[in-house]
């Protein structure tokens, strides 16, 4: 999973119910979507699209299925698999588990009418299946064609980690990248997640980049959003800090004249830039307008005083042992711990 560090965005269609006979609320037009795609606006290169079974139960697939059909091999198409598209699951038709993964990706075919997905995230470790079985079942499906690259979603570090060098070992189908929660309202994935992608060569799929609407300041006034019709993956200004992160979103907003969407999702965007891992937000419109305002940060470039002071704001407690190492680090390097130039890449 390595496009450029800055271009591309995962277009997810909304999670919320839409009508079976309609495209789903929000979801971009194949040209958009291409915009959507590159820093620059070039139609030459498509968004990734990214889906999973038991979004809608199933009917985002279809969807975006039909949305692409048309020009099919110009998308990065990807999905999920692990909660299910059953409307009553069961232990068969969910997990990680071989059964369940091949007919997962069987019926997502299917729904979105193609012969292949090129990226397979498993959407949570299901806490049963051994990495092991995981494994070569995601293999097989590569070596089957079924699937180009697989990927691991909201997987912890150790695992993934795990994943990793087991894949290497065996020579089988590697995985390629990682899925998490990034915004400036969720930066836990600085601790272990995002070190560990850039050591291993790991993309990062960054979802709800503006914190579940919080980040837009719209919940100042209202709670109408993702807040009270989805009721779930959300922030509010639960603590000083969140709080502090907003203000500082909407004055720098104020300060450029640009919507306060916008500056959050340039801040991911700068973080892309200055990373060693390539860095992809996840934006999921409901709606045109929607769209167009993730479209717009493509544009926006903060300065690096703007940079900073957001960084700085919304910055989390490394914990340990990472601030243990820090404050040893002169010490371990001889007393000469100012003078030496940290590799950018981190070393496993």
């Amino acid at each position: 999973m390595r496009p450029s560090d800055t271009g591309p965005a995962f277009v997810c269609p909304s999670t919320r119910s839409a009508p079976p006979t309609s495209a789903p609320a929000g979801a971009p037009a194949p040209s958009r979507a291409r915009h959507a795609g590159s820093s620059t606006g070039s139609p030459k290169r498509a968004a990734p699209s990214s889906g999973a079974d038991g979004y809608q139960f199933g009917e985002s697939e279809e969807l975006t299925g039909k949305l692409i059909s048309a020009d099919r091999d110009h998308f990065v198409l990807a999905t999920k698999f692990a909660l299910g598209a059953a409307r009553q699951p069961d232990i068969s038709r969910t997990g990680n588990s071989r059964k369940n993964m091949v007919a997962s990706v069987e019926a997502s075919l299917k729904r979105l009418g193609t012969d292949y997905i090129d990226l397979l995230w498993v959407h949570f470790p299901d806490e049963l299946t051994p990495m092991e079985e995981l494994l070569r079942g995601l293999d097989d499906l590569v070596s089957a064609g079924k699937i180009h690259h697989a990927a691991l979603s909201n997987f912890p570090a150790w695992r993934v980690s795990r994943a990793v060098t087991l894949a290497d070992l065996r020579n089988q189908a590697p995985i390629v990248g990682i899925q998490y929660e990034c915004s400036l309202v969720e930066r836990s994935a600085d601790r272990e997640l995002l070190p560990m992608a850039e050591s291993l060569g790991l993309g990062a799929a960054l979802w709800s980049p503006l914190g579940g609407g919080l980040l837009t300041g719209k919940y100042r006034s209202s709670a109408e959003g993702r807040l009270s019709d989805l009721g779930m993956v959300t922030h509010t200004e639960s603590t000083d800090q969140k709080t502090a992160v907003v203000d500082t979103v909407l004055a720098i907003a104020q300060e450029t004249g640009v919507a306060p969407a916008r500056i959050a999702v340039a801040w991911v965007r700068g973080r892309a830039a200055r990373s060693a891992a390539t860095l992809v937000p996840i934006v999921g419109p409901r709606n045109l307008s929607q769209l167009d305002s993730y479209l717009d940060a493509l544009d926006v470039q903060l300065t690096d005083v703007q940079y900073t002071r957001l960084t700085d704001v919304s910055a989390v407690p490394r914990g340990a042992p990472h601030e243990g190492i820090t404050a040893s680090l002169d010490g371990l390097q001889g007393g000469t711990a100012d003078r030496i130039t940290t590799p950018v890449v981190p070393v496993a």
